[in-house]
C-alpha cells in the first residue's frame, strides 16, 4: 500500500490537550501520520498544560492513541494485527520493541493501556473498553474523551453529532 492509500485509510486523527484547565480538541495534519515518531513530533506542538493526546482512527478497523509530555511518548494500538497492513500501525509494534503479528495472531491491544490513567481512564477500564469487539474504533474513542471530559469537543471534531 502506498503513502497515500494508507493516509486515505484514515478515518480522523486528532489531538487533545488541556490548555489553563480546560480541553481543547485540534485535527492533526495528515503529514504528521506517517509513522509514530512523526505523530508524536507533531503532538509536541501543541501547548497542553500536561502534554497532548494524539487519537487516530483507521479505516473503521483500528486506533491509535499517542501521548507526549515532555521527551516522554506512550502509546497504544488497539489491534496488532493491524500492522500486517498498515504502516502506522507498524510503526507502533516497531516502537514498542514487539515482534510483528503472525498471520494466526489475535486481535489484541499493544502498548500502554494506563497512558490515560491520571486523566480518568485507567487501565482496567481500557482494557475491558478494547474487549467490545462490537464497537468501532470512533466509538471506543468517544467513550474515552467522555471519560476525559472532552467527549462533545471530540464528537464535533470527528463528525459524530448529528446536525
Amino acid at each position: 500500500m502506498t503513502v497515500s492509500e494508507q493516509l486515505e485509510g484514515v478515518d480522523f486523527a486528532v489531538a487533545a490537550y488541556r490548555e489553563e484547565g480546560v480541553w481543547q480538541v485540534a485535527e492533526l495534519a495528515p503529514n504528521a501520520l506517517t509513522d509514530i515518531e512523526t505523530l508524536a513530533h507533531g503532538l509536541r506542538r501543541f501547548p497542553g498544560d500536561g502534554g497532548a493526546v494524539g487519537m487516530v482512527a483507521v479505516d473503521e478497523d483500528f486506533f491509535i492513541i499517542c501521548r507526549v509530555a515532555g521527551p516522554t511518548t506512550r502509546v497504544l494500538l488497539s489491534d496488532v494485527t493491524a500492522a500486517d497492513e498498515w504502516e502506522l500501525a507498524a510503526s507502533v509494534i516497531d516502537f514498542l520493541g514487539l515482534p510483528m503479528p503472525e498471520e494466526d495472531d489475535e486481535q489484541e491491544p499493544a502498548g500502554d493501556l494506563g497512558l490515560l490513567g491520571d486523566l480518568g481512564m485507567n487501565a482496567i477500564d481500557m482494557g475491558v473498553l478494547l474487549d467490545d469487539y462490537d464497537l468501532y474504533p470512533d466509538e471506543m474513542l468517544s467513550d474515552i474523551a467522555r471519560k476525559l471530559g472532552f467527549g462533545e469537543l471530540f464528537d464535533d471534531a470527528v463528525g459524530l453529532t448529528s446536525a
